[in-house]
């Protein structure tokens, strides 16, 4: 009988020590384990792990603490057990938790007061971290104590300011949306922090759970000229740098969730399957150094999406992609503390799959964030190779008055620039950092988007349109028309790359007469010789020339060439350092006028190349503009019809060019470069931009009853068309074979040969 009685509450003990067994937030029993695993086969980690035992070490011995020390702290105790660890994150949570606010006096003096800001935000996260990682040192009523702080100068005042409906006066766009995010989703982590010693804390995490799916569709605001949270391909408008900010809070609270309340169903968010994409498209990969990033807005050149695809990993979001990215952004810079050499980034190191060391993403090499204004196009997933970026999209906190502007990384440098930010304490942050002269756009008489575009947003923001990708060519059209709507009433941007050469091609009309200037912000060294401007930073180089309206003047001085192009070099300010002055160029019309048509070429010097660049000439007739390009055995001609550039109304562009008959608005055509280009069989390409036909001779190249933008590659063979259009749109294709079919949008288009026009003829699907 004793026997049983003692089987019995031996059974009673196992099931009460189970029952209370915690369930940690992000240093979970499954991610110490891992990681002890990982530091005996992986060098990189073992070491990192040392770095961190010997910094806590170090902080046992101080007088002082700050609340991030709980991190580190937290996971030398988790990992060795060591009670000194957890005697001095005791001394963290008393200190911190007996204060009246963590927040500034900044905050603090406004009205209403703002109680439950980032430091408030930070404070509680660094503060449940040490909470959760010592909750078995602490004594009951140490936990009850410390939780029911936690509440009263953490929880409570975001909860206040930002949720409860007797409280809060913030929305999901107060601050931006990395605010919302950060502010909420802390407050859920601490209340999962505390669920066992707060009886509310469960409901409050319930509540912010909830929240996720309104804050991620987030509509934007019409009267506010505020936009929406995010791009529906993923993308998060205020820039890399805050994309991996707002985003990470709101994952690192959804695995928080997840570890210590596994049964609990989480809302379902189709977006987070589109964010990692995001920064594997905005990321540029390097063979030495740290990778760089599109860092358009308040950004860093290195930021990096690592901490988001970090989490989406541990989340159960595992795809080879991500795997590939994780490892290649692991030297990156991310300050919200997932990189190797941080105590977070160690204990939520996924073991990742092998990845073979020439393994590349399957995504397009290029893609169009149309919802916020974004695009990224590079020749290669490779590193050190090219990739430009475009942004004609918000205006708005961080995001600044940039809407045309573009920036291109070569040979692993970025070579031409976002001139990026300063601290927001400091003046120039808003006189030049946020505004025009900063990016890489067209002013008028000095002037670019209104200067309180920043600061209240824009009512008609850019936009962009058209990317179109081939096997050797790309083309995307930026309309910065709304932000410039004070001084323009045109301001469009075509940038063509073919080959080795990218062709920035603007179409700008002003409401009265004035100066156009046209800017080239860059790193490394520039200087011009003859007609050509060099840009160059170490082995990497790129040529940019201007082709029209004029060229530079071939020689002499600038007064004897009063028709030519002028050159001129200003200073702004260099990225994050507004003490140091930095060069860049304007290059201005000669003369006034109120409508203008700019054409750069920007030549990727390679080491392929570089004894035998691209030879660009340019060639007009009446009311067209041409550029001839030879490389590779190939010459592309560029037609650009001014009569497409909305003089006309009510009358078709039509216009006859060099013997080419169309109406688009950009016509492109590829030939071998001793082939007779006035015959239609010679075409091995062709790309109409924004054009309903092309004829020769009366014989039909391509037609349609309305206006598209198409790519035909492989005319006069095996033929691939790209086409954006009109919905069932009726396209009509040459074809020296008869066939009743074509390649559109990588899909097989049934139709019918034309025998008189040798046309095939589909009704697109």
């Amino acid at each position: 009988m004793k026997k049983g009685i003692s089987f019995i509450i031996c059974c009673f003990f196992v099931m009460l020590v189970t029952a209370q067994k915690r369930n940690y937030l992000l240093y979970t029993d499954s991610n110490i384990a891992n990681l002890k695993k990982q530091i005996t086969v992986n060098e990189d980690i073992k070491n990192s792990w040392e770095k961190q035992l010997k910094y806590a070490d170090e902080l046992v011995s101080k007088d002082r603490f700050k609340a991030d020390n709980c991190q580190v702290l937290g996971l030398a105790y988790r990992m060795t057990g060591d009670e000194k660890y957890a005697k001095t994150i005791k001394k963290i949570l008393v200190d911190y938790t007996s204060k009246d606010t963590w927040e500034g006096k900044n905050l603090l003096s406004r009205t209403p007061a703002w109680k439950g800001g980032l430091n408030t935000s930070h404070t509680s996260f660094f503060v449940s971290i040490g909470f959760d990682c010592i909750y078995d040192y602490l004594t009951k009523k140490e936990r009850k104590d410390i939780a029911e702080n936690l509440v009263r100068v953490g929880i409570q005042p975001a909860l206040d300011d930002w949720l409860l409906p007797n409280a809060n006066f913030h929305t999901f766009d107060t601050m931006g949306h990395n605010w919302w995010s950060a502010c909420v989703y802390m407050a859920g982590f601490s209340s999962l922090a505390i669920r066992n010693e707060v009886p509310e804390a469960k409901n409050w995490v319930n509540d912010i759970a909830q929240t996720a799916t309104e804050f991620i569709n987030y509509s934007g605001s019409v009267l506010q000229n505020k936009p929406p949270t995010f791009d529906k391909d993923g993308g998060f408008y205020e820039s890399i740098n805050y994309a991996s900010y707002g985003i990470s809070q709101y994952l690192l609270f959804r695995f928080a969730l997840q570890s210590a309340l596994p049964n609990t169903k989480q809302v379902d968010l189709p977006i987070l399957d589109k964010i990692g994409d995001f920064f594997i498209q905005t990321t540029y990969y390097v063979e030495e150094g740290k990778p760089m990033s599109v860092n358009f807005g308040d950004s860093f050149i290195n930021k990096t999406g690592n901490a988001c695809l970090t989490l989406l990993w541990q989340l159960g979001y595992k795809k080879n992609d991500y795997a590939w990215y994780i490892n290649q952004t692991s030297a990156g810079n991310d300050k919200e503390g997932l990189q190797l050499d941080t105590p977070n980034g160690l204990i939520l190191h996924p073991k990742l799959p092998e990845i073979s060391s020439n393994y590349s993403p399957k995504l397009a090499t290029s893609h169009l964030f149309a919802d916020m204004g974004w695009a990224t196009m590079r020749n290669s997933w490779n590193k050190n190779a090219t990739m430009l970026a475009v942004k004609s999209g918000f205006t708005w906190n961080h995001t600044h008055a940039d809407a045309g502007s573009y920036i291109l990384f070569h040979n692993g440098k970025n070579l031409i620039i976002d001139s990026g930010n300063a601290s927001y304490g400091n003046p120039l942050y808003t006189e030049y950092y946020c505004q025009s002269e900063a990016h890489n756009v067209v002013l008028f008489n000095g002037e670019g988007q209104n200067r309180k575009d920043p600061y209240f947003g824009v009512a008609n923001p850019g936009s962009l349109h058209n990317l179109i990708e081939g096997d050797n060519f790309k083309y995307i059209l930026a309309n910065a028309t709304g932000p410039y709507a004070q001084t323009l009433a045109r301001n469009y941007r075509n940038f063509i790359w073919v080959g080795d050469v990218i062709l920035v091609i603007d179409d700008l009309l002003a409401h009265k007469p004035g100066k156009f200037e046209w800017l080239l912000h860059y790193n490394g060294e520039s200087k011009r010789k003859d007609l050509d401007v060099s840009i160059k930073d170490g082995d990497a180089e790129v040529i940019v020339n201007s082709l029209y309206p004029a060229t530079f003047p071939e020689g002499g001085l600038p007064h004897d060439f009063p028709e030519q192009m002028r050159l001129e070099e200003k200073l702004g300010y260099e990225d994050h350092h507004p003490e140091n002055r930095a060069k860049y160029w304007s290059i201005s019309h000669f003369e006034e006028t109120a409508r203008t048509k700019f054409i750069s070429a920007i030549t990727l010097k390679t080491e392929e190349n570089k004894e035998n660049l691209p030879i660009i000439k340019r060639f007009e007739g009446k009311d067209f503009l041409g550029v001839s390009i030879t490389q590779n055995g190939e010459t592309t001609e560029v037609y650009f019809n001014l009569l497409a550039d909305g003089r006309l109304k009510h009358r078709n562009s039509v216009l006859n060019m060099n013997g080419w008959e169309t109406d688009a608005y950009l016509t492109v055509l590829k030939f071998k470069a001793d082939a007779d280009k006035t015959k239609i069989n010679n075409v091995d390409e062709m790309f109409i931009g924004h054009g309903s036909y092309l004829r020769r001779d009366n014989e039909v190249l391509i037609h349609a009853l309305s206006k598209y933008t198409a790519l035909v590659e492989g005319f006069s063979g095996t033929q691939k068309v790209t086409f954006q259009g009109q919905e069932k749109a009726t396209l009509s294709l040459r074809s020296s074979n008869k066939k009743s079919s074509l390649n559109v949008n990588e899909t097989t288009q049934s139709g019918k040969y034309d025998t008189s026009n040798k046309t095939v003829k589909v009704t697109l699907k």
